[in-house]
Formats: structure tokens, C-alpha cells, sequence
């Protein structure tokens, strides 16, 4: 489910876009991580996002963007992101904006502007430092091999809906299908888990 209060822009549709303050959140985190990263490509930089909400899910046992992430071939990526950095920057162009230098086959994004933590905790600084200090000096393929894991949310769900010979055959590269994070959870943290995400979505 796609959320959409007001128009990010005119020509972005309301299907794909969030709310404001989670445009504005997963704006500054992105800045965030371009802050403490170097030549960070879309790949990467999804994949951290990703993290980011599942070691909030395991930690703090509580969702940071709550927003869904897919099962697709190159492991979770929340749709909506993706779409907007891979053409227009129509949502988070005033966020960042993608650079490409001589003898570099891939872009890369750089912050417009400096890091806002009006939409974060303490707790939350926290734990983008915590997956920055362990994930950010990896490889967008490095990120991409541990989102497979055989012990993560992403290839059970693979798994249990038959992707993974179509994603290793390349018969696809992507689904509908999204991440659970209360499969990383107890009985009674999911029980809280959901309940912080049915009060997001009256906010």
C-alpha cells in the first residue's frame, strides 16, 4: 500500500508517492548516509535504506520508515524509492542528485543539502550509525549477497512463492511480494510491531 497525502509535485502520481514526513525523513536518511559514505550508487544506497528498517525491526522492535519493501532480484527495495532516483528525483530531488565522473561506470548521489533529524529519535541516529559503521564500507554487492541470506526474511518469502529460479534464471526481477519484519520477531514484539504500524497509518 502506497500512501499519499499532499503532491510531492505535479507530475509524480499519488500512487508512488509517501507522505510528507516520510518523504522528508527518507530524504534526510539518505542524506545521512551519503554523509558518511563515499560514491554511494542507487544500489547501495537502497540497500542501506533496507537495512536500516530491518535492524529498527530486530533492535527496537519497531518500524523506521514503515514503508513496503519488495521482494525482488537484487534483494529488498521499496518501490516507490526506486522508481523516483532511477529517473527523475521527482520526490527527493531536493534531497540529493546523482553525479557521474569521468572513468566511473555507475553514478553515484551526493546530499543537496545538510542532514534535518526533525523526524528522528536519538535511538534512531543511533542506528543509522550502528548500520553505517557496519555496512557502509561494503559493496553494493556485498549488501545485495547478505539481503539473500537463507536466513532472511527476503529468501524465505522468495522461496516460499517460487522466485528464486525465475531470479537466478533471469526470468525475472522482481515481485509484489513484500517483506515481513515481524518475521524477525516474537509472538508479542510482531503484536507491537503491527500495532506501531496501525497507528502510523492514522497519523
Amino acid at each position: 500500500m502506497y500512501l499519499c497525502s499532499r503532491k510531492i509535485n505535479q507530475s509524480v502520481m499519488c500512487q508512488f508517492a509517501y507522505k510528507q514526513d516520510v518523504v522528508e525523513k527518507i530524504g534526510n536518511a539518505m542524506i545521512y548516509i551519503l554523509n558518511h559514505t563515499r560514491n554511494t550508487s542507487k544500489t547501495k544506497l537502497i540497500k542501506l535504506l533496507y537495512f536500516i528498517e530491518e535492524y529498527s525491526a530486530k533492535k527496537h522492535k519497531m518500524p523506521f520508515f514503515d514503508i513496503p519493501f519488495e521482494v525482488w532480484q537484487a534483494g529488498p527495495v521499496p518501490k516507490s524509492v526506486y522508481i523516483d532516483i532511477n529517473e527523475n528525483l521527482e520526490m527527493f530531488g531536493n534531497f540529493i542528485a546523482k553525479k557521474h565522473e569521468e572513468g566511473m561506470d555507475y553514478e553515484y548521489f551526493v546530499p543537496l543539502k545538510e542532514f534535518c533529524d526533525d523526524e528522528f529519535s536519538e535511538n534512531e541516529i543511533e542506528l543509522m550509525d550502528e548500520v553505517i559503521k557496519k555496512l557502509g564500507n561494503k559493496t553494493a554487492k556485498d549488501l545485495v549477497e547478505l539481503s539473500h541470506k537463507k536466513d532472511s526474511a527476503w529468501y524465505k518469502i522468495a522461496s516460499e512463492n517460487n522466485l528464486i529460479t525465475s531470479f537466478e534464471n533471469k526470468h525475472a526481477n522482481n515481485s509484489n511480494f513484500e517483506i515481513d519484519m515481524t518475521f524477525y520477531l516474537t509472538g508479542c514484539e510482531a503484536e507491537s510491531y503491527r500495532d506501531q504500524q496501525e497507528f502510523n497509518l492514522l497519523r
